[in-house]
């Protein structure tokens, strides 16, 4: 299955898509935002905001595909514009294991998989959203913080087609 990716502004062509090899996966294809020159019978391809494509790519790969191949983990951890080192780091990995991960001889373990997907997402965001996603935790964990103690109030739960919390009378 092959995916297209599409620059907003610009009109599509009605030409054949570019299969955009150079970004190392399979069936990216680009239906504008390029152009193909040639010089001296040699073909050169110039992608328009290239940072924003990958990051398009990648937004596909994090929200759309059940399990990242080998390929697809490299993809993403150069994009983030990250070694194998500092990618284990903030996984709290080793880079042995990065490597073993994007050569494809272990798998890349769910938990670690969830993180690299939210990692890529927060890298992907502008100033402003971050800003707005780090305000938005901040309150959340201060909420936390004025509980005076674990567990003291007690929460009613109830079953109704799927376990819920019940809601607390104001």
């Amino acid at each position: 299955m092959s995916n297209s990716f599409v620059l907003s502004g610009e009109s599509v062509t009605d030409s054949k898509p570019y299969l955009y090899g150079a970004c190392g996966l399979d069936g990216i294809y680009l239906l504008n935002g390029y152009t193909i020159d040639e010089r001296d019978g040699e073909e050169y391809v110039t992608i328009k905001n290239i940072d924003g494509l990958h990051c398009a790519i990648g937004k596909h790969l994090v929200t759309e595909r059940k399990a990242l191949s080998p390929q697809e983990l490299r993809f993403l951890r150069n994009t983030m514009d990250l070694t194998q080192a500092e990618l284990a780091s903030a996984l709290g990995k080793n880079s042995q294991s990065v490597a073993r991960w994007e050569k494809g001889t272990s798998e890349l373990p769910a938990a670690e998989e969830k993180l690299l997907r939210i990692l890529f997402l927060v890298h992907c965001m502008d100033e402003e959203e971050v800003s707005e996603l780090v305000d938005f935790l901040k309150v959340q964990l201060e909420q936390l913080d004025s509980v005076d103690e674990i567990g003291t109030r007690p929460v009613q739960f109830c079953l109704n087609e799927h376990w819920r919390q019940k809601a607390e009378a104001a």
